[in-house]
């Protein structure tokens, strides 16, 4: 039983006001719209409660892949500036990690500037804290081309 801790920052300006990049973590229609809504993606769970203390479950399967379950408890919400988070990831009901996460929003000329923060732990060689942060800077490059197109 082994634990690989790391942490990293993702820094991304997205061509739209920070108003509507928060909202597209806030409200359960953008959410799953760019977080878990595609064609290649079977949902078999799922919850959202945004607020302190709320959690939100996103199961699934993408066509021929692992059951992926995700489970978030919101910690601290400041509208338009943060969200802190920890969640818990699964593979095929192996528990595979733990982690931290923020999410800081700024203006900028042009729209907002985004900050992901995470800490993890990941767990028995089942994740790797590089596959982590490189699968964030895809979900946030999708963030992007929801909130840009």
């Amino acid at each position: 039983m082994t634990i690989a801790h790391a942490g990293f920052t993702i820094t991304r300006d997205i061509a739209a006001p920070v108003e509507r990049t928060f909202a597209a973590f806030a409200d359960r229609a953008q959410k799953k719209a760019w977080f878990t809504d595609g064609p290649d993606w079977d949902t078999t769970d799922e919850a959202f409660d945004f607020r302190v203390g709320g959690v939100e479950v996103a199961e699934g399967k993408f066509h021929g892949g692992p059951l992926s379950r995700f489970v978030a408890t919101y910690t601290d919400i400041v509208d338009n500036e943060r969200i802190v988070l920890t969640y818990d990831m699964w593979l095929d009901g192996a528990h595979i990690s733990t982690s931290v996460a923020s999410y800081e929003f700024e203006a900028i000329d042009g729209g907002t500037r985004f900050m992901h923060t995470e800490h993890g732990a990941h767990l028995d060689g089942l994740d790797s804290p590089a596959g982590r942060e490189e699968g964030t800077r895809e979900i946030i490059e999708v963030l992007a081309r929801y909130l840009e197109g």
